[in-house]
């Protein structure tokens, strides 16, 4: 395993406790029903899943995987992390919601998942830039699909990424590359997105940038048709400091006026297999 994505993997097996009693998680809220428990977007644009095969890829701690088996299908959860993975089930069993999960990096679950295929292939949100090779990734997400089936993400979009986001920037100023690089970003670790405060023994997170155009057309390489690619002016999370919610408690982030409609800060891509 590249020693990046063996130290990320240890970051997120520090995480995931961290994440699960975390407010930005709201575990509790989500078994309840307090709040929604996927994105109205994911729902909207992935569409019916009842009675389908869905598989979900980088799945965390399992709840987006456990929300669509409440829809109806019939999900499969993987996620490099070992700890994630166990409170998954932890919670498939705690809500009797059934659904398989699986421990692997992504690229190496054709190994760990053989003999299967899906109707949904799923993935969002904080997924790409934990990847090294999106052209082997794009292999493995169009060897799951099954003809007639579809791969679907929503993500940060690649533009976005190449903007200043520490805590003391104010305004949008350059400061990323835009284009790809085997070489990933290094950010020294403090806390977690979901809890900032929390000790962590893990030093630095790596993350590798990708261009739109390399999504795409690894996607397309790997024999998927692309069905549609929307860009949206919002992002589901707090992406800058600057940035002002929509409407209070509406998860909706956009940049300040004038700037609030004027730049893609997320994506959404539907691809088929023939």
């Amino acid at each position: 395993m590249d020693p990046h994505v063996a130290a990320n993997r240890a970051l997120w097996d520090e995480w995931t406790p961290i994440h699960v009693r975390s407010a930005f998680y709201d575990v509790e809220g989500w078994k309840s029903g307090a709040r929604p428990d996927l994105y109205p977007l994911l729902v909207e644009e992935v569409g019916d899943v009842a009675g389908k095969d869905l598989l979900h890829l980088q799945c965390h701690f399992g709840l987006d995987t456990l929300a669509w088996v409440r829809r109806g299908a019939r999900a499969t959860g993987v996620d490099i992390s070992q700890r994630g993975i166990e409170e998954a089930r932890r919670l498939s069993a705690e809500t009797g919601l059934d659904a398989t999960f699986v421990v692997s990096d992504v690229v190496e679950l054709p190994s760990n998942l053989a003999g299967c295929d899906f109707d949904v292939v799923f993935t969002s949100l904080g997924a790409l830039n934990w990847l090294p090779d999106v052209p082997r990734w794009a292999e493995v997400v169009a060897h799951f699909v099954r003809p007639g089936g579809f791969f679907y993400i929503a993500e940060a979009h690649p533009f976005a990424w190449v903007f200043d986001d520490d805590d003391a920037a104010t305004e949008l100023r350059l400061r990323y590359h835009y284009w790809p690089s085997p070489e990933p970003l290094a950010f020294p670790n403090d806390g977690s997105y979901a809890d900032p405060d929390a000790p962590v023994s893990e030093p630095v997170e790596y993350a590798w940038q990708h261009s739109m155009g390399e999504i795409i057309t690894s996607l397309a390489a790997a024999g998927l048709r692309i069905e549609y690619l929307h860009e949206h002016p919002w992002v589901p999370w707090k992406m800058f400091p600057f940035m002002v919610e929509a409407e209070p408690g509406s998860g909706v982030w956009r940049l300040p006026e004038p700037d609030d409609a004027r730049l893609p800060l997320l994506f959404s891509l539907k691809a088929t297999k023939p």
